[in-house]
This record gives C-alpha cells, sequence and structure tokens, in this order.
C-alpha cells in the first residue's frame, strides 16, 4: 500500500459513495481541528429540530378532522403539563381520572391510541394514516374508536383499554428524537392489557417515518401481529416475529437504523 499522503479534498470524497447509505452524520470535513460551518449548522438545526419535536403540542383538532366524520375519543394522562410529563414518567402513564370516568366500556377487539409521546412531529404525521390502513384490513374486527391521548406514555394505553373494554391496544405514539430523526413513530401491541401490564407483554415496532418502515409495510406487519395474539391469546416475549417484510424501506437507499424507544 502506497505511503502516499492524500489530499483532503480527494479524502473526504472517499464517503460519498458511503453516506447514502446512512442518515448517520459519518465522514465529516473539518478545518484545522473543527468542523466545518456548513456540518456545525446542521448538527444545530437537527439538535432543534428534536426539541421541538419534544416540545410542540399535538394538534388533537387536526387529527380530529382527518377522522371526521368519525366519533373520535380524546383524554391526557395525569401530568398536567410538559414540563410535569417530561419529569415524571409515571404519571404518563396513567389515565387522569376524569377522563377515565368518561369513556364507557363496550366489546372492542382492539383499540388504538394516539399519543405524543416524545415526539408530537411523529403522532402528527403517521399515526392516523397508520390508523387507516389497519381500519382497511381488519375486516370483520371490532375496532373502538379512536383514541388521541396527550402527555402519554407507552403504558396509558393499559389504562384505556380496560375503561374502554378493548382485548388489545395498539398504541401509537412518537418516539425519542435523535439527531437524524425526528418524527419516528414506534408501535405498541398488548393482549389482555391492564394497569401495570409489564413492557415484556408486548410487541413493538419501530422507525415508522417516511425514510424508514413505511406505513404500508407497519400496518401488513402489525396485521400479522394482531391475527397471531387474537389466535395464541397473547403478545410480548411469548409472539416471535415471523411477520412479512413487505414495504420496509420508503426509499431503498436508506437503511432501517434502530433507536432506542421510550416506554
Amino acid at each position: 500500500m502506497s505511503d502516499e499522503i492524500i489530499p483532503h479534498a480527494q479524502h473526504a470524497d472517499l464517503w460519498h459513495s458511503l453516506r447514502h447509505l446512512t442518515r448517520a452524520r459519518i465522514g465529516l470535513a473539518r478545518t484545522g481541528t473543527a468542523l466545518k460551518t456548513h456540518d456545525v449548522l446542521d448538527f444545530q438545526a437537527a439538535h432543534a429540530q428534536a426539541r421541538d419535536a419534544v416540545h410542540t403540542p399535538l394538534d388533537v383538532a387536526a387529527l380530529q378532522a382527518t377522522v371526521a366524520p368519525e366519533e373520535c375519543l380524546v383524554v391526557h394522562s395525569q401530568a398536567p403539563d410538559r414540563p410535569t410529563y417530561l419529569r415524571r414518567p409515571d404519571l404518563g402513564r396513567r389515565l387522569d381520572e376524569g377522563c377515565a370516568a368518561q369513556l364507557t366500556k363496550g366489546n372492542w377487539d382492539v383499540v388504538f391510541v394516539a399519543a405524543d409521546g416524545l415526539s408530537s412531529f411523529a403522532t402528527q404525521q403517521n399515526a392516523v394514516p397508520l390508523y387507516k390502513a389497519m381500519k382497511d384490513r381488519l375486516t370483520g374486527w371490532r375496532i373502538a374508536p379512536l383514541v388521541i391521548a396527550t402527555q402519554g406514555r407507552v403504558a396509558l394505553g393499559d389504562d384505556i383499554a380496560v375503561a374502554l373494554g378493548a382485548k388489545m391496544v395498539v398504541m401509537m405514539i412518537g418516539e425519542r428524537p435523535g439527531l437524524s430523526v425526528a418524527d419516528s413513530l414506534g408501535v405498541y401491541l398488548t393482549y389482555n392489557p391492564y394497569t401495570g401490564c409489564p413492557d415484556s407483554a408486548r410487541n413493538c415496532l419501530s422507525n415508522i417515518h417516511p425514510n424508514g418502515l413505511s406505513i404500508s409495510g407497519a400496518a401488513t406487519k402489525l396485521t400479522w401481529f394482531l391475527n397471531e395474539a387474537r389466535t395464541l391469546k397473547l403478545t410480548g416475549v411469548g409472539l416471535k416475529d415471523a411477520a412479512p417484510e413487505e414495504g420496509v424501506l420508503s426509499d431503498s437507499s436508506t437503511p432501517l437504523l434502530q433507536k432506542d424507544h421510550d416506554i
């Protein structure tokens, strides 16, 4: 191998063929010991977008409009505001008592919940399209009205399902944003939910966003999970993922990246 020193401009070009394979920041150029201004500004913009995803309120009225004239229920957790929600995850997992009293118990096979979680952007963009795609696929299922939940964590869906009398709950919730994706939706499926249900009793689909798992692909996998859960009467560690992979990526040049989830 030659010991010839590669000029910086040529060295930077070596990363060009790899950048389209990932949304991660790789091969960043530098000036002296510092990153170039363009990359610093891009990083700061991504950080600001992530913060906005966490703090921007979910536009409940807009979500209701997208499902109209279908009935839609609106609830909130025991966290009274966003600062409390961020400091007290436990309050985000429990349904407000007043909201619980307003929910009427029925005989539902499944209830879908659209919760803000840690990215209102993700829920605003992806939850209703996924809900509509699922309604088209679940022929013959008794599906409860869509529930929109604010200041919610994953376990909030358990209290909602119990109050409505639903056998299963599908919690569609905004995932914690990173510096490459701020609009990623997570879906958590729980069979026979109850207050205090452990996370090991859930199945999760993650990275649902325009550059990750598509709405169609998520709906295909979730339909499989729901049918298997109803047959086996369980979810979680006992239900292994053998779902089809249709439509995993909306852009075949962008791989699906795993990320941490908030539960």
